[in-house]
């Protein structure tokens, strides 16, 4: 009878103990590895960063040059079960590591006019200065993108070797997953 008491005991602080990470990484803040050179210099391939989770858990109101993590996948609603498996206690039992979820920085906003000429980012008609790209790009194609209601438009900083809102458009606001806080 005590046996069974203490291992209800442990059972339990277990049991808590899970649940405790579980809702901190969901909605709280979270660890992520960077993969990729994509935001090279800023960041480094498997450079770790803590990202903020507090702005999607209630109403993320993204700012130009934020950085951080989104599902890529926008072609499909994210789910509450997208967000439990996104956590590092589930990833960390997954065979390989998600390219669906990527790190990229903020260009555009909600209203916002994104174009790409000669090469050169511009937002509602102005250049952009950014002093933290690689390189500059080569080889982009003249775009044109309006920001949609509820979305964003992000960029890898390393330009020449990243997949984003170039490729896959404007990222719906709940795909954004945290915003980096260090």
């Amino acid at each position: 009878m005590r046996i069974a008491k203490e291992l209800l005991a442990w059972g339990g602080s277990i049991f808590f103990g899970i649940a405790f990470a579980l809702f901190i990484s969901i909605f709280v803040f979270q660890p992520t590895k960077v993969l990729g050179s994509s935001m090279e210099p800023t960041l480094k391939p498997n450079h770790h960063i803590y990202v903020s989770k507090l702005p999607r858990t209630f109403t993320y109101k993204p700012r130009i040059g934020d950085i951080v993590i989104i599902d890529s996948r926008v072609n499909r609603a994210r789910t509450w079960k997208d967000d439990l498996l996104d956590t590092p206690l589930f990833s960390m039992f997954k065979e390989r590591h998600s390219h669906d979820v990527w790190v990229k920085r903020v260009i555009g906003l909600p209203g916002d006019t994104i174009m790409i000429k000669s090469n050169q980012v511009y937002r509602n008609g102005q250049r952009l200065k950014e002093d933290y790209i690689k390189e500059a790009m080569i080889d982009t194609p003249d775009a044109h993108f309006v920001i949609p209601e509820n979305q964003i438009f992000v960029m890898g900083d390393n330009r020449n070797n990243s997949r984003d809102s170039r490729e896959i458009g404007s990222i719906p606001i709940d795909h954004v997953l945290g915003v980096k806080i260090f």
